[in-house]
């Protein structure tokens, strides 16, 4: 039996070069605007970093002045007045901080948000056949949240620890240069070998939870299929290749477990054991004179924040190497070559056209088979106001024909006119609004009725919504809803019917009143009495504008002007639905039989 496994995608290590960062550097452009915001962040941020070093500084100053050893002629009571001052000048300061890095993050991530949504609806369709959306979004997401991780907290949180680590060994090394120099030599040494040591234990666990959840699979796998487990005989066949995949969770787990008590043995070890030698030679050194016992505690409490700094870049660095990685796969899709620049889209004027359409020897393949030809050589005319039927079995090339009025993909040969005129000479918005398309398959938006109804024109009137309702024949079950034109339809229109989606999509068409309209067998999967009603306000919307329709049930198209037959990427047939029902041989005929005759 075939496993299906679970594929994972991960992250692509980021490798930090020069050429990177200044790559990177390119995504800073999107907190120019807030760059004064940004600045006086940073600059608050050292400080409240300064003035969080004072906190050790003045606990060993306040032991000293306990056993009457400080340097300075200071008194308990000043160096708590100078504590309350110091926290709450920490407590401002952090404030204003963490408000002006919130600035610059939420509305530098919104304006990154903006940017990538607007040129992925302006990405060409061609984009989109490569790119699966799902994974698309989920990895834009991802990305997008750690840019803001990064803006928010790693990127301010890891100059604070630089600065930690630079200015308390300073500190120390002129307040105490011997001892600065023993836990120099043996502390960073300890915390690096403890971050590597951590690093190689994650490892172990990612693949423990990889195992793990392969074993989860086949539990998933045989509860789906058990029908077949139970009508193979199969029960012992799963059982053993499930029990072989978990002996495999307990060989890496326990390894995974040894390292980790090895782990615990090294932080007991070596890391207090050189904490606790620092704190005897600093002890000895009190014992001889050499330092104070406030200048002891002092070190001691420096030491641990720069331990902690040097673990905390080790795991900053890490979540900015992150960062680096999505702003690259950010700024891929960024450079792409948008279909249309979404910006300057409303500032093209409309064009007004009759609807003469010509296809003149047409040659397409789709962009992802291209040694798939699927128009060969396609010609045809279609007059202003004229109604006309593309015909032939799935596959045949209707849905592209129209895909490429829409201009959603580039023709390989031959051209497209609409009133003497190249459709690529058009601006892609001005020409598509021109158009208008009510699909098979309406999907609608997840708002009210009245918002699906104004996609068609967004500026549209009450009136005008109302009389598009009623010619589409959906005022009277609009009307039947409590709150009107403000149902809410559901997700993808879910709410309604079969038929009142399909009327909803007639109505926005009809809203947007264009000189050329194209159908996809609107009605093929109604029942009689919607099929009715939609045909109905379909022939409304075809008076006077230039329609193509992709039939798949001939019934449909017995009065319209003209019917093309399609045949693998080629006009095989035209004429009315009379003249192709009489030719005993004809395609057309051949079909009609089909579909009209009784079994």
């Amino acid at each position: 039996m075939a496993m299906r496994r679970q594929t994972r995608e991960d992250e692509p290590k980021v490798k930090l070069t020069r050429e990177k960062l200044i790559e990177a550097a390119g995504i800073f452009k999107y907190i120019r605007p807030y760059r004064w915001s940004f600045f006086f962040g940073l600059v608050l941020l050292f400080l409240s970093t300064l003035t969080f070093l004072v906190f050790p500084y003045l606990s060993g100053l306040m032991v000293d002045i306990a056993q009457d050893e400080a340097e300075m002629d200071l008194n308990l009571k000043d160096v708590g007045w100078i504590l309350a001052l110091v926290l709450v000048a920490q407590g401002v300061v952090s404030y204003l901080r963490i408000y002006l890095f919130s600035i610059v993050s939420e509305k530098g991530i919104a304006d990154v948000r903006r940017a990538l949504y607007d040129k992925l609806i302006g990405l060409p369709m061609t984009y989109f056949e490569h790119a699966r959306v799902g994974e698309l979004v989920s990895r834009l997401t991802a990305d997008v949240e750690k840019l803001y991780n990064a803006f928010s907290i790693t990127l301010a949180e890891f100059l604070r620890q630089v600065i930690i680590l630079v200015v308390g060994i300073l500190f120390l090394a002129i307040r105490a240069p011997k001892l600065s120099l023993i836990m120099l030599a043996t502390f960073p040494v300890v915390i690096v070998g403890a971050m590597l040591f951590g690093r190689f234990i994650r490892k172990l666990s990612k693949e423990r939870q990889e195992e793990l959840a392969e074993s989860n699979n086949i539990l998933n796998e045989t509860m789906q299929a058990i029908q077949a487990v139970k009508a193979f005989t199969n029960e012992f066949f799963e059982s053993v290749r499930y029990g072989k995949r978990i002996d495999r969770v307990v060989k890496i787990a326990l390894g995974y477990a040894r390292w980790r008590a090895l782990f615990s043995v090294f932080i007991v070890t070596f890391l207090f054991g050189a904490l606790f030698f620092i704190i005897w030679q600093g002890a000895y050194m009190v014992q001889t004179g050499e330092m104070t016992v406030g200048l002891l505690i002092e070190f001691v409490a420096y030491t641990a924040i720069i331990g902690g700094s040097i673990a905390g870049l080790g795991n900053f660095y890490t979540q900015l190497l992150g960062a680096i990685g999505a702003t690259e796969r950010i700024r891929e899709i960024l450079k792409d070559e948008s279909e249309i620049e979404v910006a300057d889209s409303q500032q093209q004027p409309d064009i007004a056209v009759d609807g003469h359409i010509t296809y003149e020897d047409v040659h397409f393949s789709y962009p992802t088979r291209r040694d798939v030809p699927v128009l060969k050589g396609l010609s045809f005319k279609v007059e202003p106001g004229q109604k006309v039927a593309l015909v032939g079995t799935s596959g045949a090339g209707k849905s592209t024909i129209v895909q490429l009025l829409l201009k959603f993909y580039n023709i390989d040969e031959g051209d497209i006119f609409i009133d003497g005129k190249s459709i690529h000479d058009f601006d892609t918005t001005a020409h598509r609004r021109n158009i208008a398309i009510v699909p098979q398959e309406v999907i609608l938006f997840g708002g009210s009725i009245r918002e699906n109804i104004l996609y068609g024109k967004p500026d549209a009137s009450e009136e005008e919504i109302i009389q598009a309702a009623t010619k589409a024949n959906a005022w009277d079950f609009i009307q039947t809803f409590p709150e009107g034109l403000d149902t809410l339809v559901g997700e993808r229109g879910v709410k309604l019917s079969g038929g009142q989606r399909q009327r909803i999509a007639i109505a926005r068409a009809i809203l947007k009143d264009p000189a050329i309209l194209l159908l996809d067998e609107a009605t093929s999967s109604l029942d009689a009495e919607s099929e009715k009603m939609v045909q109905d306000a379909l022939h409304k919307l075809m008076q006077g504008r230039t329609s193509i329709i992709i039939a798949h049930r001939l019934a449909t198209i017995r009065d319209v002007d003209q019917i093309f037959v399609i045949d693998n990427g080629q006009i095989i047939e035209q004429g009315t639905h009379e003249e192709l029902s009489s030719r005993e041989e004809g395609a057309y005929n051949t079909l009609a039989k089909l579909q009209f005759e009784p079994m």
